[in-house]
């Protein structure tokens, strides 16, 4: 008995350097344009048994963009960032320097009051653990990229330190497929035979 579990990264709610801990913002207007670019190629995925969301504003209208209808899980919400939310990188740096360097460096330290990375990476695996599974039963969730992260150092079943050597950009996709406690990463990319039309 495996699944297929597909995330869709959200869109952005903000330029990148303008990204803030646990962003409740919604999506702008630059946002709802990526949505709409991506529409024709991942609404297919709405077809999924089962299609779930993050709690954040723009995972939800992400979903909801793409004719999801997404039901929300709190399993896949941003990690909890304690003191730091709604700060971004520099701003948390220019506060408290040292504490950064520290949740940089150490994975099960949580200098913010918040989740450390090791927790935040078991909370996501745990939900991607507890789905239904039925063979061949296809799943899709939107969520934070943050959170596709730590899904992906679960799978992998790779070292924490290894969540901020992956880049998830917004409104890609990802799949896994298994069950609990073993998944594989799986890449759906162009066949040799349509890449030469």
């Amino acid at each position: 008995m495996s699944l297929r579990v597909t995330f869709v990264a959200a869109a952005r709610s903000s330029v990148p350097q303008a990204e803030r801990f646990e962003d409740d913002r919604p999506l702008d207007q630059a946002g709802w344009g990526e949505v709409e670019r991506a529409a024709p190629e991942l609404l297919p995925l709405a077809a999924a048994d089962l299609r779930y969301c993050s709690p954040a504003p723009r995972s939800r209208a992400t979903g909801d963009g793409l004719g999801y209808a997404p039901l929300v899980q709190l399993g896949l919400r941003d990690c909890d960032m304690g003191r730091w939310r709604g700060l971004t990188l520099g701003e948390a740096m220019a506060r408290e320097p040292e504490a950064v360097d520290a949740w940089l460096t150490e994975p099960r330290t949580a200098p913010h009051g918040g989740e450390s990375l090791v927790d935040f990476i078991s909370r996501v695996g745990g939900w991607l653990d507890t789905r239904p599974v039925e063979d061949g039963c296809r799943v899709v969730a939107v969520a934070e990229p943050s959170v596709i992260r730590a899904a992906l150092v679960y799978v992998l079943k790779a070292p924490p330190p290894t969540y901020w050597n992956i880049d998830v950009r917004p409104l890609s996709t990802t799949a896994v497929t298994g069950r609990a406690g073993r998944w594989n990463l799986r890449f759906d990319g162009v066949s040799a035979q349509h890449s030469r039309a």
